[in-house]
């Protein structure tokens, strides 16, 4: 796949080879129009670099905030919150894959906002399929 500076580079090409007259109006107007896209396809081409360049830096920083990140909290257990009592649940939020932790009381409330992306998580116990009834899902609903 030919790069931008070298499809301009090909009609530049081209028309040199149909020997354009300068001096006619289409001549000058295709000259000028290929003389801007070369300046264009140069800009492009330095953008990319940059770009390149830039990428390369940010992936170096996210590298170094990720080991600044376990230097400051190590191996924790995500649910791990001192906030939260009872049995916690680890539960993935279906919008951005964060795992989030709650404990029964929020598990019973019915509905918690992901603290990543704000998306509501909805827990619809009544629809328990499981067998135990120690699961806590059978105390709400007496049959």
């Amino acid at each position: 796949m030919m790069t931008i500076t070298e499809k301009v580079a090909y009609l530049k090409g081209l028309a040199d080879g149909l020997k354009l007259d300068d001096a006619t109006t289409e001549g000058k107007i295709l000259k000028n129009v290929i003389d801007v896209l070369e300046d264009m396809a140069l800009t492009v081409s330095d953008l990319e670099d940059t770009m390149g360049e830039m990428a390369q830096q940010v992936d170096e920083i996210d590298d170094d905030l990720a080991a600044v990140e376990d230097d400051l909290y190590g191996d924790e257990d995500e649910c791990d919150d001192e906030d939260l009592d009872g049995e916690i649940y680890e539960v993935e939020c279906p919008s951005c894959g964060e795992t989030v932790c709650i404990d029964e009381d929020l598990l019973e409330e019915g509905a918690v906002n992901c603290p990543n992306c704000g998306e509501l998580l909805e827990f619809d116990l009544d629809d328990c399929e499981c067998c135990d009834d120690e699961c806590g899902c059978h105390d709400h609903k007496e049959d």
